[in-house]
């Protein structure tokens, strides 16, 4: 075995304690952590407030957003001019209090997630940071995604089909807080579903599926899709269940390409680490040999 230089021997030397030195470096007292905790709580409620009064304040002009899928689809029906109404005096100030506190945790989440990285990251080596910091980044922009799906695509086909039993001498009558809780929960629903992408890949990454595992698993995840399109949609019509079953088989194939490729990224580098091993566990061998030392049937 040819012997490293001084030079080689030194570097080696130098890189090796580099990994725990990393963790070593960010330990801190359990009383340091808690008050690490407690600040950057602080920091997100902070920020959860003043998106809270920022979204209270513009509440009536988000609704009015919220509103249009609904008003689109009722201009082409015979039900006379679009309206919402209230039943309750307070009806309206609490519906404006229920956007803010979800528009405000929409808005003040990238802030949010910055302090919860900033809490964990100390205790994480810089490859698993630039992963997690990529996870939370496309998390954020999955779930926006998702919304915006639902918004743009799905809710104007959901109110229509709902909208149709609606006649001449049988007008809707809809209620605000009753129109803002389907539409938030059609609009989380869809968020949580195309998270579906990272869910996949982060268990290949850590070796819990494959791409074969979820190619022979395909056809039983169109039935799993129809069933949580049913139960995730607050609404029973099949229309709205068939605009979330249908990204979410999309969505699953679209997964089994990422899981391909890091299933065989990672098999790749499991084989490397395992061949290492095998030339040294031979060298070892060699070496006890050329000293005369005994060497069991086991070891070969």
């Amino acid at each position: 075995m040819a012997k490293a230089t001084p030079n080689q021997a030194s570097d080696e030397a130098a890189e090796a304690p580099k990994d725990g030195s990393e963790l070593e470096q960010s330990r801190m007292p359990f009383l340091s952590h808690l008050r690490e905790l407690r600040d950057r709580v602080r920091n997100a409620a902070i920020f959860f407030i003043i998106g809270f009064v920022v979204c209270f304040y513009f509440a009536d002009h988000i609704y009015d957003w919220l509103k249009l899928p609904l008003f689109n689809v009722w201009d082409t029906k015979a039900l006379g001019p679009p309206h919402i109404v209230f039943g309750k005096l307070t009806e309206p100030f609490w519906v404006n209090m229920s956007i803010a506190l979800w528009a405000g945790i929409f808005v003040s989440s990238p802030f949010i997630f910055y302090q919860l990285w900033k809490f964990i990251a100390p205790g994480l080596y810089k490859k698993e940071r630039r992963i997690t910091v990529a996870f939370a980044v496309f998390s954020a922009v999955f779930f926006v995604g998702g919304a915006l799906f639902c918004y743009r695509f799905v809710l104007e086909n959901l109110y229509g089909f709902l909208l149709s039993y609606g006649e001449e001498d049988q007008k809707p009558m809809l209620m605000m807080q009753d129109y803002l809780d389907l539409t938030r929960d059609m609009m989380l629903a869809f968020g949580a579903v195309f998270e579906l992408p990272l869910l996949i890949m982060f268990l290949s990454m850590v070796g819990m599926v494959t791409h074969r595992g979820l190619w022979k698993f395909n056809r039983w995840f169109i039935v799993i899709a129809f069933v949580v399109g049913a139960i995730l949609t607050p609404s029973p019509d099949v229309v709205s269940q068939i605009m979330m079953a249908a990204p979410m088989i999309l969505l699953y194939n679209m997964s089994i390409l990422l899981s391909w490729y890091v299933t065989v990224k990672r098999e790749k580098r499991e084989s490397g680490l395992r061949e290492q091993e095998r030339l040294a566990d031979e060298q070892e061998l060699s070496e006890r040999r050329a000293k005369g030392e005994p060497v069991d049937d086991d070891d070969d």
